[in-house]
């Protein structure tokens, strides 16, 4: 097997929920996923551990600090874009040590703290949706339709799949 052609990037998400269960949102600015709504977070660098990175991306993104809870789920995003990139990422809940948003505009230009109530209506990837609905379960996640294609978009072609159904 050529090592050399995988194309596995490691990321790491913060799935921040205050006390009244208001999700941190950002609108994302970059591929994959333009314009649609994720939670902050990013790669990780090469020697930097996990939380370190998970710390890192949400100042970064949106100007916070958080305190780390627990893993929430592994989610993985299977050939996206051009060179079929395998995304694999964990999602980390947290709490927010601040409120005030400052969005960085390089990698959203928008951040939101949103009602859960209002997440079911949000356009946001896969990986997203699905750790919502394991965290909000009560919720009417399948009742919501968006235009044909709508989440698609940012990555034509591309399977996308929980990791527990890898």
């Amino acid at each position: 097997m050529d090592f050399s052609k995988q194309h596995i990037k490691t990321s790491v998400v913060a799935v921040v929920i205050d006390e009244n269960e208001r999700v941190l949102l950002t609108r994302r600015c970059i591929h994959p996923f333009c314009s649609l709504w994720v939670m902050p977070g990013g790669k990780i660098d090469h020697g930097e551990s996990i939380l370190e990175a998970l710390h890192r991306e949400v100042r970064e993104e949106v100007g916070i600090e958080v305190k780390v809870e627990k893993l929430v789920d592994v989610y993985e995003h299977i050939g996206v874009g051009e060179k079929k990139d395998h995304f694999v990422i964990l999602y980390y809940r947290a709490l927010p040590l601040s409120f005030e948003l400052t969005p960085n505009g390089a990698e959203c230009t928008e951040a939101v703290w949103a009602a859960k109530e209002s997440l079911p209506a949000m356009p946001m990837p896969p990986g997203g949706r699905h750790i919502l609905t394991k965290l909000f379960p009560e919720l009417p996640w399948g009742e919501v339709a968006f235009p044909e294609g709508a989440l698609e978009e940012e990555i034509p072609g591309a399977p996308l799949r929980a990791a527990e159904d890898a």
